[in-house]
């Protein structure tokens, strides 16, 4: 791989407002760059988790601190005009409610203070083909999204990366998920469960199988309450939280926490940065081109995903040394493009309208 023409792919993914081409970043650099080169660039080696690691460990080195959180969460970058592969194909969209064509990711974001780091990642392949019940011919992955949060967690052990919650929504709260985290890596986590979770009030309760659903339980509110779940050898504190959406209607979230040290205004507040995920996955597609790419391969799909993590990257350690959030930094530059595209259109002189008073 030529790391130095993959960063300067990453600069051209932040420059641009546009389609990202190899033809585009060409004719940026004055044909100093050849479309051929950065096309034997994203066709060279598939850049993995583990390379990706390298890349990022050195910033991650500089922030890190044990007081730290790791949050876990896939997101999907629609692709529906892309022909579908074994990246690209359809997924079921919670947010949507529907299936939708283009990349499943999942990302492992390491949160330090005010800085967010992508540590490791997972592409969502769906190599095996099948019919389902309606005779209909679909992919699905061999490996599946637990199991691939199981492997991502164990890989950011294995990297020594100092952190001591692991923060979670619904999809990943497994109760085999709670039991590798706790147990397998010696961490504590903060997760969302279900309403129709069911859960034991009691160790007495749990041990004859009195299971009561959490929707259908009297809980007082900001309160912690200690629980039981099946399959989870250790006690849990809950915490129901209620919330009023932006269409002023309620909502219920009860968070689960095996840190039992936490008060139940520590539990909220931890879970409140797992907020940071939801803006990573905006300003990846928004800020650093991850939808614009007409890559066609599994290797340059995989190579320009790489890429624009390396551009989230840079806005993240310009964040902190400008005091300017991504979409500041991302407006910063469409001001400077406009600047020199009207200084250009002067240059040339342009037609000046020659009003006529009668």
């Amino acid at each position: 791989m030529n790391y130095e023409l993959l960063d300067l792919y990453s600069d051209y993914l932040l420059s641009s407002f546009s389609a990202t081409t190899a033809t585009g970043l060409s004719r940026l650099t004055a044909n100093q760059v050849s479309h051929d080169q950065v096309s034997r660039m994203l066709n060279s080696e598939r850049l993995g988790p583990k390379e990706w690691w390298l890349m990022v460990k050195p910033h991650v080195r500089s922030n890190q601190c044990e007081d730290s959180v790791i949050t876990i969460d896939d997101s999907i970058v629609e692709k529906p005009y892309t022909d579908e592969d074994e990246i690209i194909c359809w997924h079921y969209d919670h947010a949507k409610g529907r299936t939708v064509k283009g990349i499943n990711f999942i990302t492992a974001l390491y949160e330090v203070d005010d800085v967010s780091l992508p540590v490791t990642f997972r592409l969502v392949t769906k190599t095996e083909p099948y019919i389902d019940k309606d005779g209909k011919p679909k992919r699905r992955s061999a490996v599946t999204k637990n199991e691939q949060y199981r492997a991502m967690l164990r890989q950011c052990a294995q990297n020594q990366i100092p952190f001591r919650h692991v923060l979670n929504d619904i999809w990943f709260a497994s109760a085999e998920n709670m039991r590798f985290v706790k147990l397998d890596i010696g961490k504590e986590f903060v997760m969302a469960l279900k309403a129709n979770r069911k859960v034991a009030l009691s160790a007495k309760d749990k041990q004859h199988g009195r299971y009561q659903r959490l929707d259908q339980l009297d809980l007082p509110e900001d309160t912690l309450t200690v629980i039981h779940l099946e399959q989870v050898p250790f006690p849990l504190h809950l915490l129901r939280q209620v919330f009023t959406n932006a269409d002023d209607s309620t909502g219920v979230r009860y968070l689960v926490t095996s840190d039992l040290t936490l008060t139940a205004d520590q539990l909220a507040a931890i879970y409140q940065k797992r907020w940071k995920v939801e803006e990573y996955h905006r300003s990846l597609k928004q800020n650093a081109s991850l939808s614009k790419s007409p890559t066609r391969t599994r290797t340059t799909q995989t190579n320009h995903f790489v890429a624009t993590l390396w551009a989230f990257t840079k806005l993240e350690l310009l964040k902190t040394r400008t005091r300017k959030n991504h979409y500041a930094l991302k407006t910063h530059l469409y001001v400077a493009a406009l600047q020199n595209a009207f200084d250009a259109l002067h240059q040339l002189e342009p037609v000046r309208l020659a009003i006529v008073t009668a």
